[in-house]
């Protein structure tokens, strides 16, 4: 383990996410360089060998992702980074990976789209691709940072999610994020919480791999340790025997969603700024939550009663928070480096209970806090 530097140091967002990933315990990497995700695989190259884990340039990012669900099943920590097409051949193993329930983390420095856009161009096009580009029903953990410690947090979140889960959970970057370069001062090692997935606690010979704990998730042994493991993407059952009986199918996709969905109080994370009286809610992430902070301080200084609520956790949607929001905000208004796709789910929650509002960028131009400030203007 390395020692955290406890001193102020200038700190690219793609490098927070390696040092984070090396805290939370990442021992193997394998990804295929695409930018503007380049430098978590460049970084992880050099400092995974020197503590002992190991680092795999793949052919391609359907590679990338199978060689990181084998390490994981084997007992490591594993991690991957890509970006825009790189993450959209990833979908089909994120699947598998929710299907077998393995523990991995997937970092998506978005770009502009679709197909190759354009590379170095800041975008939030991949929100929707992130909660639905696999097929089926299954739930997901989305993670997306603002800054470069925040990064840092939610890439030891990130994995720390993944192994007491046993899902794959996505943190969602964008260029703007990976490549900003902030003062930051990390944390000690023993300020960090760090989870280790639960093992079994039985003997080889009693171990089913798919039977699940009080808290609706199955201790995972590793590969090599002696238990007997099979892993497949059909349904199977709690042996991990591929089956087709409905009951046994049907109870395994519903514990999926349930593991999740009975503990989004320890799974969703949010930030608010000035939200308390607020009767213009601005609702940003990523890199549009950056000038919807200055512009909701400028409406401030105005006497616009304006608040900056920021999911931290895109997916699960926190949906409570947001129905408080529009019980008492009369619009909320949705910055996005997209064309609405997170507008849209915000509109089918609130319904009638406020207006929703989009404001949308595509064309590789950051919105700038000037925008936001007229369109709450606008509203008043």
């Amino acid at each position: 383990m390395s020692q955290m530097v406890e001193m102020a140091r200038l700190m690219q967002g793609n490098e927070a996410v390696a040092e984070g990933a090396l805290v939370a315990g990442v021992r193997f990497f394998a990804g295929y360089p695409i930018t503007p995700s380049t430098e978590i695989a460049e970084i992880m190259a050099e400092r995974l060998p020197r503590m002992g884990g190991k680092f795999m340039q793949m052919e391609d990012e359907l590679a990338s992702l199978a060689a990181v669900i084998g390490a994981s099943l084997a007992g490591l920590k594993s991690m991957t980074a890509t970006s825009g097409p790189g993450f959209s051949l990833m979908q089909e193993n994120i699947g598998f990976a929710a299907m077998a329930e393995v523990p991995c983390v997937i970092i998506n420095v978005q770009r502009s789209g679709p197909s190759t856009g354009m590379p170095t161009a800041p975008a939030q096009g991949d929100v929707m691709q992130a909660r639905w580009g696999t097929h089926g029903d299954h739930p997901v953990i989305v993670l997306s940072p603002a800054s470069v410690r925040e990064v840092f947090d939610l890439t030891v979140r990130a994995v720390n999610l993944a192994e007491k889960y046993r899902v794959p959970v996505i943190l969602l970057m964008d260029e703007v994020v990976g490549h900003l370069r902030e003062k930051v001062v990390l944390p000690s090692t023993g300020e960090m919480q760090i989870i280790n997935r639960l093992v079994p606690a039985s003997n080889a010979a009693g171990y089913l791999p798919y039977r699940p704990d009080e808290n609706g998730v199955p201790p995972m042994a590793s590969f090599g340790d002696g238990y007997r493991y099979h892993v497949t993407g059909l349904a199977h059952d709690e042996q991990g025997m591929p089956t087709s009986d409905p009951e046994v199918v049907e109870n395994l996709l519903q514990r999926l969603h349930n593991k999740i969905n009975y503990h989004l109080a320890d799974i969703i994370l949010d930030d608010a700024f000035y939200l308390e009286d607020a009767q213009v809610v601005v609702l940003a992430y990523g890199c549009s939550a950056r000038p919807a902070r200055h512009a909701v301080k400028e409406a401030r200084q105005k006497g616009i009663k304006a608040g900056l609520y920021r999911p931290l956790t895109l997916w699960p949607f926190p949906e409570q928070r947001v129905l408080e929001i529009a019980r008492r905000a009369h619009t909320i208004i949705v910055p996005e480096m997209n064309l609405g796709q997170y507008r849209l789910e915000v509109e089918r929650v609130v319904r009638n209970l406020t207006q929703v509002r989009g404001l949308h960028r595509v064309h590789g131009e950051l919105i700038e806090p000037g925008d936001i400030l007229a369109a709450i203007q606008e509203v008043v």
